[in-house]
């Protein structure tokens, strides 16, 4: 018995010595597993801010190439800015390459670096020849910079194609070094194999209970036990998150969701239907939302939804728009059909909120907004905080007009520059409003545009429109119509089949239509924009870009969009005759809409010396108080008559013509 527990003690220290070299040496490869790692980490670090840095390079001469295009493109002083800061913009990164990088990159900064000077100077030695306005002169340096630049480019991409070489062979030597730490490691645990099976074989149970605990009591802590959606924890985290990456380039949206009438369904049929309705209701706002995005149940009916990214309010207004639709369809629950609605608030950072805590109680302010005014949903603006019951009665009695047929359409007409002849009419949306009289768009159309509802309205000028142009063209009319449309129908991909079906519905041609549309609804999102102005000019429907000079578009936008038709916006217009910088504007304007054979309509013309101008420069068309003020579709028809009275006593011919009476 004795020499059994020495046998046994000897054998346990034995163990105990072995376990302890063991683990000294899986300790030690570890440490050596770590240091390696490390020293890898940080050589892939500089591999990878050195190849930044190049691609900063390559970045800045695509640029200043591109600026060069387009200051040569415009031929105006538009585009001498742009071209200007390009010039040299890139000398921090090749000091910081000389300063920083190996050596190959030392050579070559140094190298680039004087071909860089080189055309940096060509650029400048063209900014100044294009100021002497010494044309030759700048066609000549151009053709050089353009060498040269060629020239840069080849460099760059061979110094480029080093630089992935050189990260390629360093990964491959990495991968060597983890293979011998793996077969190290390996060796080390079939050692330590036979002493510490058994006791491995109970620390891995223990630990996969204890990740499972843990996995499981961090589920728990952070996600809705009834509909398993994040919880306000979770929600809270993410948010901060997001908050972090956002910026006003990438503004991120909080939307809360508050269940209408759902309180008699959890008093009138129990918790238990009441449960399995939220349940249905966390599902169907589930897949409206994209899979970076959270929704989460704060508890009760209260739900939210955070979208990182979404580059525009509209686009937040269109995801509350799917989830009304989601929740549209009754839920049928053990036979009982249940309606389901919900009111939306809808809060974005940074623009309106400083902190997550902020931008949830903006997006509850809102939501409590939309629910008091029934609006479906709300976008928080800060008078909401001391909330206007007059903006409130403003899109409510919105809804109703619509509903009703109050929204009335004036007419203002267009003219050819040269003749005088009218060409067509912008349509003008006035609200006759039962109690305020008539109202202008301005007094309505920002509430449309917050509460959602300009899709609807535009459709409902574009019926009106058209509807008015058959009624003219009966009358024997052919009159051309011009309808603005709101930037979120671009977002709408179905927006082309619906101008298709209102069309078809009048049976008027697709050219009578014309759908004007400002930079800004362009530039909320360009890629879906494009696509649906590309289904609308298939079809036929003439596009023009409204506005044009006001908003923060550029030439890049203006020459891919398929536009026939650039407006100049009335502030250019009205003051040109007075005003040095408008009068610029104006002429730089028309060139350049006529370089990319583009008809241009002027907008506010109001006396006749202004005509004048605008024809002496090639202008196409006129629209302004010079011609007419916007008119009711009866009194524009009197008009019309006597203007084309007026334009045969003259002789001139009337490209609105007059159909089979």
């Amino acid at each position: 018995m004795l020499w059994k527990w020495i046998e046994a003690r000897a054998t346990a220290r034995a163990a105990v010595a072995g376990l302890s070299i063991g683990l000294v040496v899986l300790a030690g490869v570890a440490l050596w597993t770590s240091m390696s790692m490390q020293s890898t980490n940080a050589h892939l670090r500089e591999l990878t801010e050195t190849s930044d840095r190049w691609g900063q390079v390559v970045q800045r001469v695509d640029v200043a190439d591109h600026a060069m295009g387009d200051y040569l493109l415009a031929g105006t002083d538009i585009m001498r800015e742009p071209l200007a800061t390009a010039a040299g913009a890139d000398d921090e990164n090749l000091r910081w390459l000389a300063d920083n990088g190996t050596p190959s990159d030392v050579r070559a900064s140094a190298k680039i670096g004087r071909l860089y000077g080189d055309y940096t100077t060509l650029l400048k030695e063209m900014l100044a020849l294009g100021d002497r306005g010494d044309t030759e002169g700048l066609r000549l340096n151009a053709a050089q910079a353009e060498l040269t630049a060629g020239s840069l480019r080849k460099q760059l991409a061979s110094v480029v194609q080093l630089k992935r070489l050189e990260t390629t062979e360093y990964l491959k030597l990495a991968d060597r070094r983890n293979h011998q730490l793996r077969l190290a490691a390996l060796v080390a645990s079939v050692v330590d194999l036979a002493l510490v099976g058994l006791c491995g074989m109970v620390l891995l149970g223990h630990r996969r209970k204890v990740l499972r605990q843990a996995a499981s009591s961090e589920h728990d802590a952070t996600h809705d036990s009834l509909t398993g959606l994040a919880n306000r924890t979770l929600l809270a985290q993410r948010t901060e998150q997001a908050i972090q990456r956002a910026d006003d380039d990438h503004p991120l949206a909080l939307l809360l969701i508050d269940l209408d009438r759902f309180k008699p369904v959890n008093d009138t049929l129990g918790h238990s239907f009441g449960d399995r309705l939220l349940q249905h209701v966390a599902a169907r706002l589930t897949t409206t939302v994209r899979d970076l995005d959270t929704v989460a149940r704060l508890g009760g009916d209260e739900f939210a939804v955070l979208l990182p990214g979404v580059h525009a309010v509209a686009n937040a207004v269109r995801v509350a728009e799917r989830m009304h639709e989601a929740l549209a369809s009754p839920v049928d629950l053990d036979g009982l059909s249940l309606e389901v609605s919900g009111s939306i608030g809808i809060a974005v950072y940074p623009a309106d909120s400083v902190n997550a805590n902020e931008l949830l109680k903006h997006a509850d302010i809102a939501m409590y907004a939309a629910k008091r005014g029934r609006l479906g949903t709300a976008v928080y603006e800060p008078v909401l905080d001391e909330y206007s019951t007059a903006q409130l009665t403003v899109i409510s009695d919105l809804r109703h007009a619509l509903d009703h047929g109050e929204l009335v359409l004036h007419y203002q007409p267009k003219a050819t520059v040269r003749s005088g002849a009218v060409c067509g009419v912008e349509v003008l949306t006035r609200w006759q409003h039962p109690q305020r009289g008539l109202l202008g768009p301005d007094q309505f159309i920002p509430a449309a545009e917050d509460s959602g509802l300009i899709e609807p309205l535009t459709q409902y000028v574009l019926d009106r429109a058209l509807a008015q142009c058959h009624a003219w063209h009966t009358s024997g009319w052919d009159v051309p119509v011009s309808v603005n449309v709101g930037a979120q129908c671009l977002h709408n991909r179905t927006f082309p089949d619906q101008v298709e079906a209102v069309l078809a519905r009048y049976g008027r041609p697709v050219e009578t239509l014309t759908l004007e549309i400002t930079e800004s609804a362009i530039i909320a999102d360009p890629q879906c924009a494009t696509e649906v102005l590309g289904r609308l000019r298939d079809l036929g429907v003439r596009l023009s870009i409204d506005d044009f000079g006001t908003g923060y578009s550029s030439i890049a936008y203006l020459r891919t969009m398929p536009v026939h038709e650039m407006k100049i916006d009335r502030s250019f217009t009205t003051n040109m005759l007075t005003d040095a910088s408008s009068n610029a504007i104006t002429r730089s304007l028309l060139g350049l809409a006529h370089n990319l054979e583009l008809e241009v309509v002027a907008e506010g013309v109001e006396d006749h010396e202004t005509w004048r101008v605008l024809a002496a420069l090639g202008c196409d068309i006129v629209q302004g108080y010079c011609l007419s003020k916007p008119l009711p579709a009866e009194e524009f028809v009197a008009w019309l008559d006597r203007h084309e009275s007026t334009q045969d006593a003259e002789g001139d011919a009337a490209p609105v013509t007059q159909a089979s009476r």
